[in-house]
């Protein structure tokens, strides 16, 4: 806690005097054109990641970046989506995993979550990505079958979060993207799930386009 404390202490000495303007900006609104949706896992920060400042991203995070569909759930999830598409506006929604990933772990070894039965039954809204594991990548064991398991479960929960009605609705109107990404916390790199090719590739420059039907099986390269 200390080291929390301290690091207040230096935000409010040393940086926050330089992004005056900014935060006066905006403590009279927010206009960010991303909602990024990620895990809880504290390796990962998706504004060091993407090197956003404070107000460019309207951030999700739970255990397995998981977003249950339409209906499935009370929690808040379905409530910071429909705020960010139809009160912010965004223009993008990425959902992101993430490698050595703990609830893709508890996801495809029961045993691990056994003691813990919120999430166990907050993983069943990953459920696909668990049958898809086991029934196509029977051949995968230990971090290749995590790694599958990581990519799958961004495009079901891609599949769920198209689902919500707001979303449903600008993306009929072409007003909304959805991108899925998976973080490799070893090497900072980022792969994109792509379309055209049915399989996650390395982020680069080059624009990206919005997922369609994915290819249900999928090159274990993260």
């Amino acid at each position: 806690m200390q080291k929390l404390i301290n690091g207040i202490h230096h935000f409010q000495e040393s940086i926050f005097g330089s992004q005056r303007d900014l935060f006066e900006r905006l403590a009279h609104g927010q206009s960010p054109e991303t909602l990024f949706i990620t895990c809880s896992d504290s390796r990962i920060n998706p504004n060091l990641i993407t090197q956003t400042e404070p107000g460019e991203l309207f951030i999700l995070r739970n255990a397995g970046n998981i977003v249950p569909p339409h209906g499935a759930s009370n929690g808040g999830e379905a409530a910071t989506i429909e705020f960010a598409v139809a009160g912010l506006g965004v223009r993008d929604i990425i959902i992101c995993g993430h490698s050595h990933c703990g609830a893709m772990k508890g996801l495809l070894d029961e045993t691990l979550v056994a003691d813990t039965p919120a999430v166990r039954q907050w993983l069943t809204h990953a459920d696909a990505a668990r049958r898809t594991v086991q029934e196509n990548y029977a051949d995968l064991e230990g971090a290749p079958r995590i790694s599958a398991c990581v990519q799958e479960n961004v495009l079901t929960q891609l599949e769920n979060l198209r689902t919500h009605p707001s979303v449903a609705a600008r993306l009929a109107r072409g007003q909304l993207n959805v991108h899925g990404w998976v973080y490799k916390i070893e090497t900072g790199q980022v792969f994109a799930y792509d379309p055209v090719i049915g399989q996650f590739a390395a982020l680069t420059q080059a624009s990206i386009p919005a997922p369609s039907t994915p290819k249900r099986h999928l090159t274990v390269s993260i």
